[in-house]
C-alpha cells in the first residue's frame, strides 16, 4: 500500500500530524517527491557525456588468455587511470563483461546471491592480433569477438554481421574511487594526476529536505550498447508503459530504484516498486538480451533512428550509481533460447501450490474473524469460488507483525481452522519494518542480535512507516534472514497454521520520511551502504520469507510469499503483483503491458490489483477487470481502506452472475494454468507473453500489448475499454487456426479479427494443433476439485493434428522434484486416433482423477470411437457430433488420467 493516502485509524497521532503536511487532498502521484536525472547528480553528470570519442584505450601488451577468461587492462587517457577489462564466454550462447577498477582504493560493491552459480565457462580462442586489437572466437555459427584497442570498443559479430557493440559511441565512465581533495587524507595518498573538476552532488547531495553525505564520494559508471538491425526493445520492469519500450531522447530516461510510489501515473519512465535491469532486443531475425547485474539506482536511455533510412539501429546506455559493470549478452538467437539462457543464470520461477493460482480475496481491512468468516460465508451463498483471503496491516496489534490484534482477532486459529475445514487458505501481511518498542520481542531480539540497518553515524537506522517510529532488519545479513526465517516456525508465530501464507508489502523499502519515501542511500548493511545495494533488499526479504514458510514445514510445503519490491533472481521466491494501482480503465490497460514484461525477464508470477486499489470502480470497470485477472498469472481483489466494500456480489445481482463466471473460468481452467507453471519453473519460459515470442518474424506483433499468450496455445485479448461494442484481436500464424473457446468457432490465422462483445464476452481463442485440459466441476476451492475428472479440447489444426500436456502432482509439496512423485503426460491427435502416453516414466505418482470428456474442435462425423487401454480392452464411446461447428463430443471415456489411452475415430 502506498505510503501518503492514509487514514487516521491507521497511527498514531504524531505520525498523523506529520503526514497532515504530506496529503494533497487529491490520490495522484506528486512528482516533486521522486528525482528526475537532472535532480540525481551522477544521472546528470553522466548524461552530460554527449557521444563522441572515448578517452579508453585497450593496453594490448597487458593481455591474458586462460582457459576461462581473457583479462585486459584499459586506460582512461584524460586522467591515467587505469581499469581492468575481464571476458568470458558461457556456456549456452551468452558472454559475460567485466570492469573494475584495476587498483581501487578500496573494494567496490559487486551483487552477491543473484546469480545461482558461477556461470560455466567455454574457452576463449585468439584468431588474430595486431596494434589495433584483438579477434576471439565465440565457439558456434563463426561468432567472434572483436576487442579494438584505440578507443576502446568491443563487437559481437556473426558472420559479417555485427549483432552488438559496446562503447562504439564512447560512452564507457568509470568514476574511479578517490580521496577527497579537501581532506587531510588527500595528502597522503597518490590520486589520480589529472586536475579533477569538482562538480555539485559528487561529495555531498541535497534533494528536498535530505542530504546525502556521499562518504566516498563519485563512483557512478556508464556503458553505451549498439544494436544494429533493431528497432524493438522490452525489459527492464517496473515502469507502467507500452510494453516496447520507447526512445527516451528529449525526456527522462527509464529509471530503475524501488520506491513506494503514491499511485502512479501510466506511460511515464519512473521508477516504481521493483528493478529488474534486464532488457530483450527482438528482430525478425533475432533476440538477444543484456542483463546489467547492478543493484544502485541505475538510468537506462534509449535512441533509435526508426523512422531514417538508415538500417535500423537501436543504441543503449546503462547508468549506475555505483558498483562496477558486470553485464551478461545473452545471444539467443530465439526468445526461447533468451529465456533460457537468462534462467541458467539467475534460475527459474518458484513452482507455486496449485490453489495460489486460484482466486485471491483481499482488501485492507477485514476487520475481525466475524467479518473474515461473513465474508468467507458469502463466497460460498453466491456460488464464488475462491481460494485465501487476505488480511492487511490491521490485523497486528498496533502494527506489530507476527502478531494479531487481541480484540479482533483473539483466536485465529479457530478462524485459520474454518478456513481449513473448507480446504481454504488465508495469507497475513509480514512487513519489513519493526515497530521500535520495548516491549515487543520482534525489536528486542533484533536489536540485541545487532540485526538492524545502520545510520551513517553506526547507530540503528529508523525511519517512520506504518507502526511510527520503525527499524529496518538488514536482510543483506545471511544471520538475519535465518533468524528471520525462524520467526515463521509455529511455536514462534502464535497463531499460525499450516494454511497460512505470507505477503511482503513495503519491501523497498518504504521509509515515509526518508529521502524520495525510501532509505538513505548512506545508510549501512554491514560495510556497504544503501546506495550499493538498494535494489537488492527487496529480494532478500521475500527470500528470507520463503526460507521461514519452507523450514517450518520441515522442507515439505512449497512456500507462497508476494512481495512488492524485487530485482533479478526474485522469480525464486514467489509472487508479485504491480503494487497500488487505482480503479482507472488506464490502470486496467496497464495491467497487461507490465505483467508481459515482467514475464519476459523471470517473474511470471504476476497481477494486478483486480478493481484498482485506489478510488471505486465502476460496476462495468469491475467486471472487465474480473474478466482480464481470469486470465492473467496472479488474481487477486484488492482494495484501499477508504474505499466502499467490494466484494462480488455487493453490485446486483447481474454483475455478482458475470463475476461469477469469470472466476469459475479461472477455475475451470487451472489443470492449463499449472503447467505452465510447471513449464515456466523447469525451463523459464514465460506463462504469459507477447504473440512475438511464438511469432517472431510476425513483424505486426512486436508492438502488441493489448492482447496476449498463455503459453503457446491460448490467445486472450480482454476488453478494457470503456463502453466498448466490440475488439480487434490480431490472431497470428499463417495457414494455422484458431477456435472461440466460447462458441468453437473456428478463424483462420494471420487476420485482424473484428469480435462484437457485450458485457459478458471475454475473447480467448484456442490454437488449432493444440490439446488443453480442464475441470468442469468447479468447486469452492482447487482443493475440493482435487479429484475432480478432466475434459480435454482438442483443437484441431488445418492438417487434423494436435497434441497437449497435462500435468498432475499432489498440489503443493515437493515431493515432485526431491521423489519424482507427478504425472506428466502427453496428448496426441493424428490419423483420426488421440492418445495419451507417459512422458516421465521415472516418475510415480496416482491420482484418483479420470477423462470424463473429450471435445474435438474442427472435427468429421466418425461412425463409431473405441477406446483402447494397454490391457487389450476396447469398449465403444458414445459421442454427439453438432455438424454445424464440426464439434465431435466423447462422453464418457471413464479412463484413469494417469494411464495410457488410445481412441480411436473410424
Amino acid at each position: 500500500m502506498a505510503a501518503f493516502v492514509v487514514s487516521p485509524l491507521k497511527m498514531g497521532p504524531l505520525l498523523v500530524l506529520w503526514l497532515a503536511g504530506c496529503l494533497s487532498g487529491t490520490w495522484a502521484v506528486d512528482r516533486g517527491n521522486f528525482k528526475t536525472c537532472d535532480q540525481s547528480a551522477f544521472c546528470k553528470r553522466q548524461r552530460a557525456l554527449k557521444p563522441g570519442q572515448s578517452p579508453y584505450r585497450a593496453l594490448l601488451e597487458t593481455l591474458e588468455l586462460t582457459n576461462t577468461k581473457l583479462t585486459l587492462q584499459l586506460i582512461n587517457d584524460n586522467n591515467k587511470v587505469r581499469l581492468l577489462l575481464e571476458l568470458y564466454r558461457l556456456q549456452g550462447n551468452m558472454t559475460r563483461v567485466k570492469i573494475n577498477e584495476l587498483k581501487p582504493l578500496k573494494p567496490r560493491f559487486e551483487v552477491p546471491d543473484v546469480l545461482i552459480n558461477d556461470p560455466p565457462t567455454e574457452p576463449l580462442s585468439l584468431l588474430s592480433r595486431d596494434e589495433n586489437g584483438v579477434v576471439l572466437s565465440l565457439g558456434a555459427d563463426s561468432q567472434r569477438l572483436i576487442v579494438s584497442a584505440k578507443p576502446f570498443r568491443l563487437d559481437i559479430m556473426e558472420g559479417r554481421e555485427v549483432l552488438l557493440s559496446l562503447n562504439s559511441r564512447g560512452l564507457l565512465a568509470f568514476e574511479h574511487l578517490r580521496i577527497r581533495k579537501d581532506t587531510q587524507a588527500s595528502q597522503q595518498f597518490e590520486i589520480a594526476k589529472e586536475d579533477e573538476k569538482v562538480e555539485d552532488g559528487m561529495w555531498e547531495e541535497t534533494f528536498k529536505s535530505h542530504t546525502d553525505s556521499k562518504p566516498n564520494g563519485p563512483s557512478s559508471i556508464s556503458l553505451d550498447f549498439s544494436l544494429p538491425g533493431v528497432e524493438n526493445v522490452y525489459g527492464i520492469p517496473e515502469h507502467a508503459d507500452s510494453l516496447k519500450l520507447k526512445a527516451t531522447d528529449g525526456g527522462d530516461p527509464y529509471r530503475l530504484f524501488n520506491l513506494d510510489v503514491f499511485q502512479y501515473e501510466v506511460f511515464n519512465p519512473m521508477a516504481l516498486y521493483g528493478a529488474i535491469p534486464v532488457m530483450l532486443s527482438h528482430s525478425a531475425q533475432r533476440t538477444m538480451g543484456i542483463f546489467w547485474l547492478n543493484a544502485a539506482e541505475t538510468w537506462v536511455d534509449i535512441s533509435s533512428n526508426t523512422g531514417s533510412s538508415e538500417t535500423p539501429q537501436t543504441d543503449v546506455r546503462w547508468i549506475s550509481e555505483s558498483g562496477i559493470i558486470d553485464v551478461f549478452i545473452m545471444l539467443g538467437p530465439t526468445p526461447t533460447d533468451v529465456f533460457s539462457q537468462y534462467a541458467s543464470l539467475t534460475g527459474t520461477q518458484a513452482f507455486p501450490p496449485l490453489s495460489a493460482l486460484a482466486y485471491h480475496q483481499c482488501r485492507w481491512n477485514y476487520n475481525d474473524q466475524e467479518d473474515v468468516a461473513a465474508v468467507d460465508q458469502g463466497f460460498d451463498d453466491h456460488d464464488i469460488p475462491y481460494d485465501f483471503i487476505w488480511l492487511d496491516i490491521e490485523h497486528t496489534d498496533g502494527k506489530r507483525y507476527f502478531t494479531w490484534d487481541p480484540h479482533k482477532f483473539p483466536q485465529p486459529k479457530d478462524m485459520l481452522q474454518g478456513l481449513l475445514d473448507k480446504r481454504r487458505k488465508m495469507v497475513t501481511i509480514v512487513d519489513p519494518h519493526i515497530k521500535v518498542d520495548s516491549s515487543y520481542k520482534i525489536h528486542n531480539e533484533i536489536r540485541s542480535k545487532g540485526f538492524y540497518v545502520k545510520s551513517k553515524d553506526g547507530g540503528d537506522y529508523e525511519g517512520w512507516c506504518w507502526p511510527g517510529n520503525s527499524g529496518y532488519p538488514d536482510f543483506t545479513n545471511p544471520e538475519m534472514r535465518a533468524w528471520w526465517a525462524s520467526m515463521f516456525a509455529y511455536d514462534q508465530y502464535e497463531g499460525s497454521m499450516e494454511n497460512m501464507y505470507t505477503w511482503n508489502d513495503m519491501n523497498e523499502p518504504s521509509v515515509f520520511n526518508g529521502p524520495e519515501v525510501t532509505m538513505h542511500k548512506d545508510a549501512l548493511h554491514g560495510n556497504w551502504e544503501n546506495r550499493d545495494l538498494h535494489n537488492l533488499y527487496g529480494l532478500y526479504v521475500q527470500r528470507a520469507t520463503a526460507e521461514g514458510l519452507i523450514e517450518r514445514s520441515g522442507g515439505v510445503e512449497r512456500p507462497f510469499v508476494l512481495a512488492r519490491a524485487f530485482f533479478a533472481g526474485s522469480q525464486r521466491y514467489g509472487a508479485v503483483w504491480t503494487g497500488d494501482n487505482a480503479a482507472e480503465w488506464e490502470h486496467l490497460k496497464i495491467s497487461i503491458p507490465m505483467c508481459l514484461s515482467l514475464g519476459l525477464v523471470g517473474v511470471s508470477f504476476c497481477g494486478a490489483d483486480v478493481g484498482g486499489f485506489f478510488k471505486s470502480p465502476s460496476t462495468e470497470l469491475l467486471v472487465r477487470w474480473y474478466q482480464t485477472g481470469a486470465y492473467q498469472p496472479f488474481f487477486r481483489a484488492h482494495a484501499h481502506l477508504d474505499t466502499p466494500r467490494r466484494e462480488p456480489w455487493l453490485f446486483g445481482p447481474e454483475n455478482t452472475a458475470l463475476i461469477r463466471e469469470a472466476v469459475r473460468q479461472r477455475y475451470a481452467l487451472l489443470p492449463y494454468w499449472y503447467q505452465l507453471f510447471y513449464h515456466a519453473h523447469h525451463s523459464g519460459q514465460p506463462v504469459m507473453r507477447p504473440l512475438w515470442v511464438e511469432y517472431p518474424q510476425d513483424t505486426a506483433t512486436f508492438s502488441m500489448d493489448d492482447q496476449f499468450l498463455l503459453g503457446r496455445d491460448l490467445l486472450v485479448h480482454p476488453v478494457t475499454e470503456e463502453g466498448a461494442r466490440g475488439v480487434t484481436a490480431y490472431l497470428p500464424g499463417k495457414g494455422e487456426v484458431w477456435f472461440d473457446v466460447h462458441t468453437f468457432q473456428k478463424h483462420n490465422g494471420a487476420q485482424n479479427l473484428y469480435i462484437p462483445v457485450t458485457i459478458s464476452s471475454i475473447p480467448v481463442f484456442q490454437r488449432g494443433g493444440s490439446i488443453i485440459s480442464r475441470k468442469a466441476r468447479v468447486r469452492r476451492s482447487s482443493s475440493c476439485m482435487e479429484h475432480d475428472p478432466y475434459t480435454l479440447f482438442v483443437a484441431l489444426s488445418p492438417k487434423r493434428f494436435a497434441q497437449g500436456e497435462l500435468y498432475i502432482d499432489d498440489g503443493h509439496t515437493f515431493n515432485f522434484d526431491k521423489q519424482k512423485q507427478f504425472i506428466h503426460r502427453r496428448f496426441s491427435f493424428a490419423n483420426n486416433a488421440l492418445s495419451s502416453r507417459n512422458l516421465a516414466p521415472g516418475s510415480q505418482f496416482t491420482t484418483f482423477s479420470w477423462v470424463e470428456k473429450i471435445v474435438i474442435l474442427g472435427a468429421s462425423k466418425p461412425s463409431k470411437a473405441t477406446l483402447k487401454t494397454p490391457d487389450g480392452k476396447e469398449s465403444q464411446l458414445e459421442f454427439e457430433f453438432d455438424a454445424s461447428m464440426s464439434v465431435l463430443t466423447l462422453r464418457k471415456p471413464g479412463v484413469n488420467a494417469g494411464l495410457d489411452w488410445t481412441v480411436v475415430l473410424q
